[in-house]
């Protein structure tokens, strides 16, 4: 018979392997494969060779339903070698193809959340001091000012806008702790500020008294080794009987511009004294 292009075409049909040979092995129960192994959809039936783990197709879906005769992981190859042992099995399908296809839906998060997530670096963070190492903070009476300030300004109840049932203002707790500290440190400030001069001045006579006291010492020190060192200075002086050695360059015992040494002692004093009155 002559096909014209006018004349419709028949469209291609899905081949599957069809034999009458059966496998004497027990069958393959579905129910008892993994969701993961086993794929129900109507016309694409296949699941996993118990003895090869290669995905088979089954044919005969509506009768005996059997693996088709298949080779293992070295099919198209040069040298394909062929399932003996899973070819033409039969298979007992105990199981409905939506409730695989449920099963498979409901176990895809659950295998998501097992999945190792990326690890992250952990910030290094410096220890918290302990309890008897943090030095709180000492209050002004400048910082309670405004402090209080602010929350006068933010406050409805300092305002006097808040009332109780009976039309009475209500006072505001925080307003009046905040106003208590501040009339406190400010009856408090000028002991405070006596305080302050007090350990400054202690603080600049200490110095005072540091300075001198490692002048001093630094005096006694070299007086302590002065015999030792001109008694090293003579020895090494004395030429011993033989050749003479090289005489060295001298050591400069003073500045070469004694004038620009003088200044510059001067102004390392002031600076010492500027920093220590600023403490």
């Amino acid at each position: 018979m002559l096909t014209t292009p006018a004349m419709a075409k028949a469209s291609k049909r899905r081949r599957k392997t069809r034999t009458p040979n059966v496998n004497h092995r027990p069958p393959v129960i579905a129910s008892k494969l993994k969701v993961t192994e086993i794929d129900l959809t109507p016309g694409k039936e296949h699941l996993v060779c118990p003895d090869c783990s290669t995905w088979v197709p089954i044919t005969g879906m509506l009768g005996t339903p059997k693996l088709v005769p298949h080779h293992t992981g070295r099919a198209k190859t040069a040298e394909p070698r062929r399932c003996t042992a899973g070819s033409n099995r039969q298979v007992t399908i105990d199981v409905q193809a939506d409730a695989l296809r449920t099963r498979l839906i409901e176990g895809a998060p659950t295998a998501a959340s097992r999945r190792a997530t990326k690890v992250l670096s952990k910030p290094q963070v410096k220890p918290a001091p302990a309890a008897s190492q943090v030095k709180p903070a000492p209050l002004s009476a400048e910082q309670i000012h405004q402090a209080l300030r602010q929350h006068q300004q933010q406050c409805l109840a300092c305002r006097g806008e808040v009332k109780n049932r009976g039309g009475q203002t209500l006072p505001c707790p925080d307003g009046e702790r905040l106003a208590v500290t501040f009339l406190r440190l400010h009856r408090q400030e000028p002991k405070r500020k006596a305080v302050r001069e007090f350990f400054a001045r202690e603080r600049r006579r200490f110095d005072r008294q540091y300075a001198e006291a490692a002048a001093a010492k630094r005096a006694s020190e070299w007086a302590a080794v002065l015999p030792k060192v001109k008694d090293a200075d003579t020895r090494r002086s004395q030429v011993p009987v033989g050749a003479r050695p090289i005489e060295a360059c001298g050591v400069p015992v003073a500045p070469g511009n004694e004038e620009a040494f003088d200044q510059r002692q001067a102004e390392l004093g002031r600076r010492y004294a500027a920093s220590t009155a600023a403490v």
